[in-house]
């Protein structure tokens, strides 16, 4: 892709039209910038020698398309009856929740979620980063606007419900990811209720977990289980290594990935939502369950099972970087804490 001039055009008209939308006062502009995102996003998952890759191409413009379409003609409804500009907002009505769900489409929010893993198995590991984090920055930023928690419980409550019980029979890798990035989002839209500050300390923890489980798929062109197998019985750092940031994008202490959770699960036992919390907690243990399922298979089946063999050229650059990974993922929740405590 960084060799591509074209691909590069694209990246950073991408990019733009994320600032548009993000920077933007009116309602009008922020939807020219979801389109010139929309519009950017295609070419980079598009591959004319790849059916499947145009088949994905296809299918994610026709969905956030729709999604645009149902923003659009609510602002316009919208515009019509305030005649004020988003940035002063006055009661929920109609054309507001419509936004809501158009952004909700927009990011592959259940039930909203069938365009998802479908995208997610057709495209490249760079592409799912972008699709997985950088996508999801506007629409996020657009619904903490108005965001609205009695309306937004039920979409929390079936993101963390989908997002677990649909990796549970995964073998793909990407949708394994994409079924997890379901299950974060609900999280996130619950960090969005308690402050804005606590919905960007989750997106960034949420935004290093993602990267560095895919940087591992990427390196090695991981895309189904069975290859797990047989490339981790080449190296036990490797394994080790991988394993320490799978868990921890799990939220398994004590890594790192489980103290943004941790301050959202505290924050919702001080607002008495037990309920809630319950939810999320066992979402939260479902999604661990399929990620300790394929640490459990891997650590204990000491030879390959596939009936072909590859072997994978382990970079000694691509080996420290995971060790620094694995190693900011156990000490980093310590190291927090002992800050926690010092203040």
């Amino acid at each position: 892709m960084f060799n591509n001039s074209s691909k590069m055009l694209f990246l950073s008209s991408l990019i733009l039209g994320t600032m548009i939308t993000v920077s933007s006062s009116s309602w009008i502009s922020t939807w020219m910038g979801l389109e010139i995102n929309m519009l950017s996003f295609i070419p980079l998952i598009s591959n004319s020698n790849n059916l499947m890759s145009a088949e994905t191409a296809l299918k994610y413009f026709l969905t956030q398309a729709m999604a645009s379409s149902i923003f659009f003609i609510a602002i316009i409804i919208y515009t019509i009856k305030n005649n004020i500009n988003y940035s002063i907002l006055t009661s929920m009505n109609p054309s507001l929740y419509l936004i809501i769900i158009s952004l909700m489409i927009k990011m592959g929010i259940a039930p909203f979620h069938f365009w998802f893993p479908s995208i997610m198995e057709g495209i490249n590991w760079i592409n799912s980063i972008i699709l997985m984090i950088w996508q999801k920055i506007a629409p996020l930023i657009l619904m903490s606007y108005i965001f609205n928690m009695k309306f937004m419980l039920y979409f929390i409550i079936t993101s963390a419900l989908v997002g677990a019980l649909g990796g549970l029979n995964q073998t793909s890798l990407r949708k394994l990811m994409a079924f997890s990035s379901i299950n974060h989002m609900s999280w996130m839209l619950m960090a969005m209720q308690e402050s804005n500050k606590m919905l960007v300390i989750y997106f960034l923890f949420y935004t290093f977990l993602s990267s560095s489980v895919i940087f591992l798929f990427y390196n090695f062109k991981l895309y189904y289980m069975n290859q797990l197998f047989n490339m981790f019985s080449q190296s036990n750092k490797l394994k080790f290594s991988f394993f320490i940031n799978l868990l921890s994008m799990g939220g398994l202490p004590p890594f790192i990935g489980f103290l943004p959770k941790w301050m959202i699960i505290q924050n919702l036992l001080l607002t008495n939502q037990i309920t809630m919390t319950f939810l999320l907690i066992v979402s939260s243990l479902i999604t661990l369950f399929f990620y300790l399922r394929i640490c459990y298979s891997t650590f204990m089946i000491g030879t390959s099972e596939t009936n072909w063999s590859y072997f994978f050229q382990i970079n000694k650059k691509t080996m420290n970087i995971m060790v620094l990974l694995s190693f900011m993922s156990i000490t980093g929740m310590m190291f927090i804490m002992l800050i926690y405590l010092n203040l």
